[in-house]
């Protein structure tokens, strides 16, 4: 009642207000009534707008709190499938005491899996050709490699060689249909390279032989199969793992390659080199940056990171991940150094400078990456040397030599043509003379280089895969609910 009262004398007050306000305004002219009106109703919208500004700050903090907590309860969610040991479901009458006994031995589960032989292209479309990588991120790395793997040890188990045959077929062939649908998709292709040589590892270290059974403990020779030899199996997948990183290299290189020219050779990395143009070349800029595609060398340097972490988080070994970057630093440097042999704008003492500094910025990363003894630094030896070679000084015979001896990893076609190409940056550096290119020819006559100039940046070289045991028991994988693989039998 008080507060009804309050709130009457309040409304009182205002009507009082408005009445006079309206009786003032009735003296006005015309036109100053308009204004003041006009003027009163900015006010009230004014106000007003406030009011719903205030509202959606609170409605959109609000909504913030709810987005968190909806996250933390998801990943509950997700935790607690992943942590419950899966109970089959009853799918056939007949079934019934199998099933019963199955939960029985729940608790000394050896580590192989059961299914029926009429599941078996549920099990490939499931675990196989309608899997994402990101229904298995949170889980142990390669995941299906080793619920492939307790399966076949069930076959194995059960002295089933039919089954084994056609759920490895089925396998590889349903690898290569993913691969074939994801023929540009760099995760899909590192998820079944990493996959298929897990499985590769799985059928070694299991396999009973002395050699690949060194690192595994008494449980782990446990699960090693007993009844078959799947020594053909292994080459055929080899072969497949073969196949699916030269997909993955060529995915990557189809990525990198057009950033390669602007942001090693053109990037400016080092402020103001850009002013020290050579002479001639001010308004030079190359047809990638013409089309708006120039890419700096820290946005190659990010490629190169997510390359790296894809790899990584989906359980690639650390030695077919260092064999990736050995192959992509060679294309860096085959079609960077290319560039710089057919065009003559680059070929300056302030672009040699650029490119070394660039260069270094390249290693550091792999220092980062703890890639040292990948192999990848060392293919860049020739653009290196390209860089110092635009630097050096051109004149006497003590700096003929000194090139001689520098560029070991150029050959003499490469080092003749930089130096024809060479620029001077200002009117005050002298061209390399013939002389001295000529002196640097009969220094080099005896070594005996291919008579190529430009690199064949599709070079590959051979990859290995070496044998890579997991300390992962069988019996302590879990299927998550995501998979639904609710037909397959733990036993």
């Amino acid at each position: 009642m008080e507060a009804l009262r309050n709130q009457v004398d309040l409304m009182q007050e205002e009507l009082e207000k408005q009445q006079q306000a309206f009786l003032q305004t009735l003296q006005l002219s015309p036109e100053v009534q308009v204004e003041l009106g006009l003027q009163q109703e900015i006010t009230r919208l004014t106000n007003e707008n406030l009011d719903l500004k205030e509202l959606l700050e609170k409605l959109e903090k609000n909504e913030k709190k709810l987005k968190k907590q909806l996250k933390i309860y998801m990943k509950k969610v997700q935790d607690f499938e992943a942590s419950q040991t899966m109970v089959p479901v009853e799918r056939r009458p007949h079934e019934r005491n199998m099933q019963v006994a199955v939960q029985r031995k729940e608790k000394d589960f050896q580590g192989m899996l059961e299914y029926y032989k009429e599941d078996e292209p549920l099990l490939i479309r499931n675990l196989i050709t309608d899997l994402k990588p990101q229904a298995v991120s949170a889980t142990v790395p390669c995941l299906p490699a080793y619920i492939l793997y307790m399966c076949i040890r069930h076959a194995d188990y059960i002295n089933d060689d039919q089954k084994v045959h056609s759920l490895l077929t089925s396998t590889i062939n349903g690898v290569k249909k993913v691969l074939k649908k994801h023929h540009d998709d760099f995760e899909m292709t590192s998820f079944w390279l990493a996959n298929t040589c897990r499985l590769l590892h799985c059928l070694k270290q299991y396999s009973g032989e002395e050699g690949f059974m060194t690192q595994n403990t008494a449980k782990q020779n446990e699960h090693c199969l007993k009844n078959f030899d799947l020594t053909e199996y292994r080459q055929v997948l080899g072969q497949l793992s073969i196949q699916i990183y030269q997909q993955l290299i060529n995915i990557a290189e189809g990525i990198l390659q057009p950033m390669i020219v602007s942001a090693v050779l053109e990037n400016e990395s080092i402020q103001g080199l850009s002013s020290v143009k050579p002479m001639g070349y001010r308004k030079y800029s190359s047809n990638a940056a013409e089309d708006g595609n120039s890419y700096s060398l820290d946005e190659m340097i990010r490629q190169l990171n997510t390359f790296h972490s894809i790899m990584c988080d989906q359980g690639l070994d650390p030695e077919i991940i260092q064999q990736v970057f050995k192959q992509l630093y060679y294309m860096i440097n085959a079609i960077a150094l290319n560039n710089l042999l057919l065009r003559k704008d680059v070929c300056s003492w302030s672009t040699g400078m650029q490119l070394r500094f660039n260069i270094s910025q390249l290693e550091e990363w792999l220092r980062g990456k703890n890639l040292q003894q990948s192999g990848a630094a060392q293919t860049l030896e020739p653009l290196i040397q390209a860089a110092q070679l635009l630097q050096l000084k051109k004149k006497t015979s003590e700096d003929a030599e000194a090139i001689c001896s520098l560029c070991t990893s150029l050959t003499t076609q490469q080092i003749v043509k930089i130096l024809n190409l060479y620029t001077p940056v200002n009117e005050f550096e002298e061209r390399v003379t013939v002389a001295f290119i000529r002196n640097i020819q009969k220094q080099l006559q005896e070594r005996n280089d291919p008579p190529h100039l430009l690199l064949d940046f599709k070079h590959m070289f051979p990859v290995l895969f070496p044998f890579n045991p997991s300390a992962i028991t069988m019996d302590s994988i879990h299927l998550p609910a995501s998979l639904n693989l609710d037909f397959l039998n733990k036993v």
